[in-house]
């Protein structure tokens, strides 16, 4: 029997309760991560580096300089894991599952509900890429090869047929029409000029 498919999705985690059980380097970007997308962040450690005490200090996250207590999963949405303690991350994934918590243990994919995919981000533009665990490194390769593929001039681009499709969807237009217009801005072909047209922009300012 195969296994079953990974969903893909993306999620909202504002102001959702995240925990993060370690704050070494590896903890460090994971966090970073869950602020960035607004997650509520408690962290559980005995150490934690420079960059998770300053998040500490000022009150970007909730740290708690001790041992981790399988109550720390109460109320929590999801849970990452990053410690050097494969008997604790057993244990973590335990508790998670029975308590319905999403669990990712860094490196340890049979302990991962979920994958951290690689990111090409620009602006609201976000691609994700996933091996479902079996090659990061061919994620990692991936994933440059779309940044170079998608400059960052698609941020500024995707900000503007934004505002076009706001103001086609509040139109009186035949839906046929609007949805043909919609897809004529979003084309190769528009992208081009849209690209021409920036370039002439920069070189007379």
């Amino acid at each position: 029997m195969r296994p079953a498919m990974l969903f893909p999705m993306f999620l909202k985690l504002s102001a959702r309760p995240c925990l993060v059980v370690g704050a070494g380097t590896i903890a460090e970007s994971k966090i970073a991560s869950l602020l960035e997308a607004g997650g509520r962040v408690r962290v559980v450690a005995l150490e934690a580096t420079a960059q998770v005490r300053s998040w500490a200090q000022s009150n970007s996250i909730d740290w708690h300089q001790r041992p981790f207590q399988a109550d720390d999963l109460e109320g929590m949405f999801l849970v990452v894991a990053a410690t050097s303690s494969a008997e604790l991350h057993e244990r973590i994934f335990e508790e998670a599952t029975r308590r319905g918590v999403l669990c990712n243990i860094v490196d340890v994919p049979p302990l991962c509900d979920f994958y951290y995919p690689a990111v090409v981000q620009r602006g609201a533009l976000q691609i994700a890429i996933s091996t479902a665990g079996k090659s990061p490194a061919l994620a990692q390769r991936l994933r440059k090869h779309l940044e170079e593929q998608f400059g960052l001039e698609y941020e500024e681009w995707l900000a503007q047929l934004g505002e076009v499709r706001d103001k086609l969807q509040s139109s009186k237009l035949d839906p046929a029409e609007r949805k043909r217009l919609l897809h004529e801005n979003a084309s190769e072909e528009a992208f081009e000029t849209f690209r021409r047209n920036r370039r002439q922009s920069k070189r007379s300012g």
